[in-house]
C-alpha cells in the first residue's frame, strides 16, 4: 500500500481547501478562485492557485462525472484495444469514439470541462506570480514555470482532442466566453508557454523528496517534444533533439531494469519517471468528480468477476480489452508483453462485449491498491505515468533516424534504441537497426495502453490505413479520415455560444 510520505501536490500545500461543488463554468474558474486584478499575492496565495491547477491531474478518470480517462480515451481510437463493457450501449459514447462515429451530443464533455477548468486555474496561478509580494525571485520563477507547464499540458490535450478551441489567458468577464482560434494558433500559444517553462534554472531537471509530483524541467522538455512532433514542425526538430540529449546527458533518469516493476506502487517516482500524477486511495465519491485523489481507471479496465488464482489482481468492469493482434505483435522473449497485457483467457471471469481474454496490465486493479470501503472503485492509488524516460530515448531515436535531425551532444541514436531493446529482452542479443519500421514497432510495444498509439499513427500519416477496418466478429466496422482526428465540440458548448460574438464552429463533418 502506498505510504503517505508522498502526497498529491494539492496536499503538499498544507492547510489549503480546494473544493468545487460542480464543474467550473464554461471557460472560467469559480469566482472565489479568481485573483483580483493587480492585487498583491503572497506566497500562500500563489501556492493556493497553483495547487488548484495541479488538482486537475487527479480528475480525468471521472471527469465531471464522466468516465473519460485520458489514456483510455486516446487508446480507444487506436488499433490496440476494443471498447468492451457490458454491450455496445454500455457507455455508448466510448463505443462511438472507438468507431469514429461520435456526435456533438455524444462526445468527451468531461475532458472538455476539466481541461478548460485547468486552463483557467493556471491563468490564475500565473497572474498571482506576476503580482507576487515578499516572495523570493527564485521561488516566483519556479512557481511561474510550473504554472506555464501545466497550462501548456492542459491546452495541448484540448488541442489534440479538438484542435480549434477557445483560448484565453486572463479571467473572463460575463458572459465568460472567448473566441475560438485555429489549431495552429493554439500550437503557438502552447509553445510560448513551454518557452517559459523550459528556461534553465527555473525548475529542477528532476524533483525529489517533498517535491515529488511537481513539474520539472525534463517534463517541460518532454511536453515540448510531444507537441512539436505532433505538429510536425520540422523547423524545431533539431532543437527538440537537443532537448532530448540534454535530458539524457543530465544523468537524472534511467530505465528501470524490470519493465513489469515500473507499474507497481513501490516504484512510483522511480528513476524512469519523468512526471506522473500522484493518486491516493481516498476522497472520490459517485456524487461528484470534482474532489478526491483516487482513480477509477484500474476498475474500469479490469475483467468483470475475475478470480485471480494468484490473488494479485482484482476484478473490475471489463472495459478496454486488448486486441489479439496487439498481443501477437510481441516477439518471443519480449518481457513487455506480459507486463503490459494480462492473458485471462483460462481464468474465471464474466465474458463481456468484445471479449478477447486479454486485458490491460499496467494500470490493472491490484489487491491493496484501493479504498476498502465506500466508493472504492473510484479510489485506486495507481499513479498515471505521464512521461517516462523510455519516451526520451525513443523520441531522440525517431528524430535522428526517421526525420534526419543531427545527433546532439554526443548521444548515439542507435545506442538509445539498443537500450530499449536490451531492457525488453534482458540481454543484448536482440538488437535491430533503428529504422522507421522498427522505431514505429518499438513505440507501439513500449507504450501500449499509455495513450500514445493513436497520436503516433496520426502524425506518421498511417492512421487512415491502420485504423480503417471491418471486424464484424468484434463489432468494429470503422473508417478513419484525417478530419476525424479532432472530436466534435460538445453540443452544450455550441448551444451556449449560439448567436453570440463567440459562436463556436463545429469541427470537420461532425453533426
Amino acid at each position: 500500500m502506498k505510504t503517505y510520505k508522498i502526497l498529491t501536490v494539492a496536499a503538499l500545500f498544507a492547510g489549503l481547501t480546494l473544493t468545487t461543488s460542480c464543474g467550473d463554468e464554461f471557460l472560467t474558474a469559480t469566482p472565489t478562485e479568481k485573483p483580483a486584478a493587480g492585487a498583491p499575492a503572497t506566497e500562500g496565495a500563489i501556492l493556493s492557485s497553483l495547487a488548484s491547477a495541479y488538482q486537475i491531474l487527479l480528475f480525468d478518470s471521472y471527469a465531471d462525472n464522466n468516465y473519460n480517462s485520458i489514456l483510455l480515451m486516446s487508446d480507444l481510437r487506436s488499433d490496440d484495444i476494443y471498447k468492451g463493457g457490458g454491450d455496445a450501449g454500455d457507455q455508448h459514447v466510448l463505443y462511438s469514439l472507438s468507431q469514429f462515429s461520435s456526435t456533438a451530443s455524444e462526445t468527451l464533455g468531461g475532458l472538455w470541462s476539466i481541461y478548460f477548468t485547468g486552463l483557467a486555474r493556471c491563468n490564475n496561478a500565473i497572474i498571482s506570480c506576476a503580482n507576487a509580494v515578499d516572495v523570493s525571485e527564485t521561488k516566483v520563477k519556479q512557481y511561474n514555470a510550473e504554472a506555464h507547464f501545466l497550462r501548456a499540458y492542459y491546452t495541448h490535450l484540448l488541442w489534440k482532442l479538438w484542435g480549434n478551441i477557445p483560448y484565453f489567458k486572463e479571467p473572463l468577464q460575463d458572459p465568460y466566453m472567448t473566441k475560438q482560434i485555429p489549431a495552429d494558433e493554439v500550437y503557438a500559444n502552447i509553445m510560448a508557454d513551454l518557452e517559459t517553462a523550459c528556461v534553465e534554472g527555473s525548475m529542477a531537471m528532476r524533483t525529489s523528496g517533498n517535491d515529488l509530483g511537481r513539474a520539472n524541467r525534463a517534463a517541460a522538455l518532454m511536453l515540448k517534444a510531444r507537441v512539436v512532433m505532433y505538429q510536425k514542425d520540422q523547423s524545431k526538430y533539431a532543437e527538440i533533439t537537443n532537448d532530448m540529449a540534454t535530458i539524457i546527458n543530465s544523468g537524472s533518469f534511467g530505465l528501470l531494469d524490470d519493465f513489469a516493476a515500473i507499474w507497481l506502487d513501490e516504484n512510483e517516482f522511480c528513476s524512469e519517471s519523468v512526471f506522473e500524477s500522484n493518486q491516493l486511495p481516498e476522497g472520490k465519491t459517485w456524487s461528484t468528480g470534482w474532489q478526491g485523489y483516487g482513480t477509477n481507471l484500474p476498475a474500469f479496465i479490469s475483467p468483470n468477476g475475475l478470480s485471480d488464482p494468484n490473488g494479485v489482481f482484482l476484478d473490475g468492469w471489463g472495459f478496454g480489452p486488448v486486441r489479439k493482434s496487439a498481443y501477437d505483435m510481441f516477439e518471443i522473449g519480449d518481457k513487455r508483453r506480459d507486463a503490459s497485457i494480462n492473458d485471462w483467457s483460462e481464468a474465471t471471469y464474466n465474458n463481456r462485449f468484445q471479449n478477447t481474454g486479454l486485458f490491460q496490465a499496467k494500470y490493472a486493479a491490484r489487491k491493496g491498491y484501493k479504498l476498502s470501503t465506500g466508493d472504492a472503485d473510484l479510489n485506486y492509488c495507481n499513479n498515471l505515468r505521464i512521461f517516462r524516460y523510455a519516451e526520451t530515448l525513443l523520441n531522440y531515436t525517431e528524430l535522428v533516424k526517421m526525420h534526419g535531425a543531427p545527433e546532439q551532444q554526443g548521444v548515439s541514436a542507435q545506442d538509445c534504441f539498443d537500450k530499449i531493446r536490451d531492457r525488453a529482452f534482458g540481454d543484448a542479443d536482440h538488437r535491430i537497426a533503428a529504422n522507421a519500421e522498427n522505431i514505429k514497432g518499438e513505440r507501439r510495444k513500449e507504450f501500449i495502453s499509455e495513450g500514445m498509439r493513436f497520436y503516433d499513427l496520426v502524425r506518421w500519416g498511417d492512421a487512415a490505413t491502420v485504423l480503417t477496418e471491418n471486424i464484424p466478429d468484434y463489432s468494429s466496422v470503422r473508417r478513419f479520415e484525417e478530419w476525424m482526428k479532432y472530436l466534435p465540440v460538445p453540443q452544450s458548448e455550441l448551444d451556449k455560444t449560439k448567436n453570440t460574438d463567440f459562436e463556436l464552429k463545429q469541427n470537420g463533418n461532425w453533426k
